[in-house]
């Protein structure tokens, strides 16, 4: 018998339909409200003959009719092409998968829709007869697309080093958990004539997809603001789709857009606000499927949040490129400032040891520098500081290195230069320190004392050679100034002034050592005032040392000299132990909230004893914890932050504030700041010095006072020493201020008396 007469044998005469699917098919029609109501359809697929009834919804959901299809492709027309043959596959040789089986859908009225298909328990008296569920699961796809996307752009825009980085991932990330084929980010950019194009920085395309030759063509051409869909997009700064792509004239200028299998797409413009209220347009985002999108995308839902994340990152990135900044770049000349030229030195020790090779260390001191300021103002040294640098710069070969070191020092580094370019060079900084400086109509003239030292011969490391061409360049001080002198070893002069200095240092060494165990240390507090309520909020505590003459040893000589000898331990359990019992003290005279803060080395940092050592000493004097600051410097706790952050949270777990000293002028970045455990941060005073000049350091300033306030931490502004600087805190929100101003440093005696804690609140007044 045919196959056709077969099956009109076993069929029923009303329906045309096999008995057993007639009479699914007429059960269906019963509960077709009540499918309607639960948002499923009914399937039954009978495995003897291939056929398959879908009920009123189900095939609605599959996008064909209501009767019984004799074949599953016939049935399945509009499921994509991808998932057919596993559906098929499903239905066909096995049961469906636990929890379902779900696959794609697409017409032209809905876009692209996701089906999961369920069975019911098997029938006993109709072995060969499979039933089951239909759902459309679309909005749960999107909902978990939408979270999904969120959650990984947002963990991967944390930790992004670029820019580039960043949108060429969010590209990857929007495409594979959006369902789009290609995506593509135009940034502005001015061309060499001056005109602003439109152009290609980065695109993604899914790996099986034959998008190369778009790429290619993408990358190589630019598109003038208005032209084609992006340009267009860009100016009017609205999203816009396109529905056909092969057909569509914005695509005319890219031909490869019209070749490719890619039909539908959205555009939309990545824009931010800035602090200063400006709106931002810096480019246009694409993406395109091979697949009608338009009615069912999430893009459209997104792209502003997309946007947002985009602008937050590239906020981000702004503020550590700043604090980088900082943390390298001397804010008045714009050279390497010391502590970076002293990183870029020991980083050239360590090469040129491996390599085999020599370099030069140039010291630069200029002469009769302090008669400037003193006759002119720092105004006049500043313009003198200004221009020489400059001409350092310009002086420079490629390769080098030049820095500020502090105050009239600066130095260069000199990798692959020989004893005989480094001395032509040095003659023409000679020249250029001797050329005139003008300063408000006024010839401004100075001079230079060099002294260069060599690798290995000055020495092999970061101080030794500092301290070789430290003692060249005194030499020329010494006798005349305004020259150069080279150090080494083998000329007796430098070899008894390179001792002379080794021997004061140890001599001063020895000196401390005995102070520690003596009666010459004592401590000077300098008041933080709250400006806002004008109390005193705060002192910190300052080590001083007078030799039994009378004499006072300046902490910038003995502090370096304790760190170099492992003394800076030792100094810094007496300051605490002196500091908690002040503070008993000043808790006796009702002084009930003062806080102290101290100055920690890094090395303490590292013991993991600290908070133990801490506890005791606090409990000795029937202190709080939270009375007591430690401070530590960024550049200290970057040295070995695996070892100092964990001391660091044990610290505050127990109660102790912990303040991040001179910030901005280390190297922590924004990434790291966020899970420090710190209390306070203190703006570097080299900032605040320039605040009434330097237009950027009012910029970072108030960076670092916002900053403080976003994390709930407590900013506080040291050094300041004229009305106008505390005007301009003031005005950023600075509210915890240090320094000259309000106060110098005062003796516990000396302290109380100003401040006696009846008086308080205090009027705040100049000194």
């Amino acid at each position: 018998m045919h196959q056709t007469s077969k099956r009109a044998a076993l069929s029923n005469p009303d329906t045309g339909f096999p008995p057993r699917l007639s009479q699914a098919f007429t059960h269906n029609t019963a509960l077709s409200a009540l499918e309607e109501a639960a948002s499923f359809g009914r399937w039954w697929f009978d495995c003897e003959t291939s056929q398959m009834v879908l009920s009123a919804l189900a095939a609605s959901y599959l996008n064909v009719e209501t009767l019984c299809h004799d074949r599953l492709d016939g049935c399945f027309i509009s499921v994509v092409l991808d998932d057919l043959l596993p559906l098929i596959s499903q239905l066909s040789s096995k049961p469906l998968q636990s929890g379902g089986f779900e696959f794609r859908v697409i017409s032209p009225l809905d876009g692209l829709r996701w089906l999961r298909m369920t069975h019911m328990p098997a029938d006993p008296d109709n072995p060969g007869l499979l039933s089951g569920i239909l759902v459309d699961i679309t909005p749960i796809k999107h909902a978990m697309m939408r979270e999904r996307l969120g959650f990984e752009l947002t963990e991967f825009l944390v930790g992004s080093h670029s820019l580039g980085d960043a949108i060429t991932n969010v590209i990857q990330l929007i495409c594979r958990n959006l369902g789009w084929d290609w995506g593509a980010y135009w940034a502005m950019e001015q061309s060499p004539q001056g005109a602003s194009r439109l152009v290609c920085k980065h695109f993604w395309h899914r790996p099986e997809l034959d998008l190369g030759s778009l790429g290619m063509e993408s990358v190589t051409s630019s598109l003038a603001p208005g032209e084609g869909l992006v340009g267009s997009v860009w100016e009017s700064g609205q999203p816009d789709w396109v529905e056909d792509m092969a057909n569509d004239l914005r695509f005319s200028q890219r031909t490869n857009d019209r070749e490719c299998r890619l039909w539908s797409g959205y555009v939309f413009p990545v824009t931010y606000v800035s602090a200063d209220g400006h709106q931002h347009n810096p480019g246009v985002l694409e993406f395109y499927s091979c697949l009608s999108r338009q009615p069912e995308a999430q893009l459209p839902k997104l792209s502003a949040t997309i946007g947002a994340l985009i602008a937050q990152m590239a906020k981000r990135l702004d503020q550590q490129a700043t604090i980088l900044y900082l943390a390298q770049v001397d804010g008045l000349t714009g050279l390497v400032n010391r502590s970076h030229f002293y990183e870029l030195l020991t980083q050239a020790c360590t090469a040129s040891e491996k390599a085999n090779t020599s370099f030069g260390l140039v010291f630069i001191d200029l002469d009769r520098f302090k008669p400037i300021n003193d006759a002119f103002g720092h105004e006049a040294g500043n313009v003198v500081l200004h221009e020489f640098a400059r001409r350092l710069r310009a002086l420079a070969p490629a390769g080098a290195s030049v820095g500020r070191l502090g105050g009239d020092e600066f130095a260069l580094l000199l990798p692959g230069q020989s004893q005989e370019d480094i001395a032509t060079l040095v003659e023409q900084v000679l020249q250029a320190a001797r050329l005139p400086f003008a300063y408000e109509g006024v010839e401004l003239t100075v001079s230079a004392s060099v002294g260069v030292s060599t690798f290995p011969q000055g020495g092999k490391t970061c101080p030794a050679l500092l301290q070789s061409a430290d003692a060249a360049m005194y030499r020329i001080k010494n006798n005349g100034r305004n020259g150069c002198h080279f150090f080494s070893l083998s000329s007796p002069n430098a070899l008894a002034l390179h001792r002379s200095s080794i021997a004061q240092r140890l001599a001063l060494e020895t000196e401390l050592h005995h102070a520690l165990q003596g009666d010459e240390l004592f401590l000077a507090y300098q008041p933080i005032f709250n400006i806002r309520n004008q109390t005193l909020e705060a002192v910190e505590a300052l080590v001083r040392w007078k030799r039994p003459d009378g004499t006072l040893v300046p902490p910038d000589v003995f502090i370096p000299i304790a760190e170099q000898s492992h003394l800076i331990v030792q100094l810094g359990k007496w300051v605490v132990s002196q500091a908690c019992r002040d503070l008993a003290i000043l808790r006796a005279a009702n002084f009930q909230t003062l806080k102290i803060h101290v100055n920690m080395a890094a090395s303490e940092f590292t013991s993991s004893t600290l908070p133990d050592e801490l506890c005791a000493q606090v409990a000795a004097y029937d202190l709080d914890p939270s009375s007591l600051t430690l401070e530590l410097t960024e550049g200290m706790l970057m040295k070995s932050p695996d070892q100092v952050i964990p001391v660091m949270r044990a610290l505050r777990r127990l109660g102790f504030g912990i303040s991040l000293d001179d910030f901005g002028m280390g190297h922590s970045s924004l990434a790291l700041l966020k899970n420090l455990p710190i209390s306070s941060l203190k703006i570097d005073r080299s900032f605040v010095s320039d605040l009434t000049q330097q237009r950027n350091d009012r910029a970072i300033v108030k960076t670092i006072i916002d900053l403080g306030c976003q994390m709930d931490l407590e900013v506080i502004a040291e050094g300041v020493e004229a009305a106008p600087q505390l005007a301009i805190l003031q005005q950023s929100g600075c509210i915890l201020i240090q320094g000259y101003l309000i106060d110098r440093p005062l003796a516990i005696a000396e302290l109380l008396a100003k401040y006696p804690a009846e008086r308080q609140p205090h009027e705040l007044h100049a000194n």
